[in-house]
């Protein structure tokens, strides 16, 4: 990438967030945003849980209650890998999203001991109609939302985690699955606002509660993680300049009472 364009997409990330300061409250399209989430129904989204088939909600994972999302396991009995992420129903390349979730509830039974207070969303990832049904993760990229264990040790949110993907981190290639954050440790409970800012492959920015606390660029397919998916789909080295946005569920309950976005790319 050259500097020059680097800088003028800094230069954008600093004017959507000066712009999102303002209009970030708007409802339906006002100032550009636009609900994801419409705060009664799921219709617009698809569900892809390891073990069933895309569309399948299993043990009504994610359901709309009391006008959020609510992800829960109470139909499940052991857990069982059982990963799971909810699309919306169409890709997006240049764009500013706002997630609102909270933690609740207790881990489910037989999920691994790291999904504790653990969830995310994913974005630039592949269609979920091309994940075969004993796929484990999408292809994706992750902003990972973590709360605080009560034991008093910093846990940070809006960290980046990379299944079957790849990403650059201050110039040089990250060899790492996941890369922590800035941001301050908050506790299960409190709700916390995640915005995500993203400029196809070349700049990538989290916020969490207003403040910028990770920017990375060139997201690319590769690496590990992601099993049981279908080669033709793999493409190692493959820039990811757009893709599907994803909630996830991962064995512990939480909750989504706002999804909207900016689309970026009509600017």
């Amino acid at each position: 990438m050259r500097p020059t364009t680097l800088i003028w997409h800094a230069f954008v990330v600093a004017a959507v967030l000066a712009c999102g300061s303002k209009d970030k409250q708007a409802t339906g399209q006002d100032n550009g945003w636009v609900k994801l989430f419409n705060g009664k129904d799921i219709d617009d989204w698809i569900v892809k849980i390891h073990h069933h088939e895309a569309g399948e909600n299993f043990g009504n994972t994610f359901r709309v209650e009391d006008g959020m999302i609510k992800v829960r396991y109470d139909q499940y009995g052991d857990f069982n890998d059982q990963f799971g992420h909810l699309y919306y129903k169409q890709p997006f390349s240049r764009f500013h999203l706002i997630v609102e979730y909270r933690f609740t509830g207790t881990l489910q039974p037989g999920a691994p001991d790291y999904t504790l207070l653990n969830s995310g969303v994913m974005f630039h990832s592949q269609d979920p109609r091309t994940m075969p049904k004993e796929q484990n993760w999408p292809i994706s990229v992750e902003m990972q939302f973590l709360a605080g264990l009560g034991d008093g040790r910093p846990r940070p949110t809006g960290n980046m985690c990379s299944p079957g993907t790849e990403i650059e981190y201050e110039g040089q290639r990250y060899n790492g699955h996941c890369l922590n954050s800035t941001s301050p440790t908050y506790d299960k409970d409190e709700w916390v606002t995640a915005e995500l800012i993203v400029i196809e492959d070349s700049l990538i920015t989290h916020v969490i509660n207003g403040d910028t606390v990770l920017q990375y660029s060139k997201p690319t397919m590769g690496g590990g993680v992601v099993q049981g998916y279908d080669s033709a789909v793999w493409q190692p080295g493959k820039p990811l300049k757009s893709g599907y946005i994803a909630l996830q569920s991962e064995g512990q309950p939480i909750d989504f009472r706002r999804v909207d976005i900016k689309d970026l790319s009509k600017r």
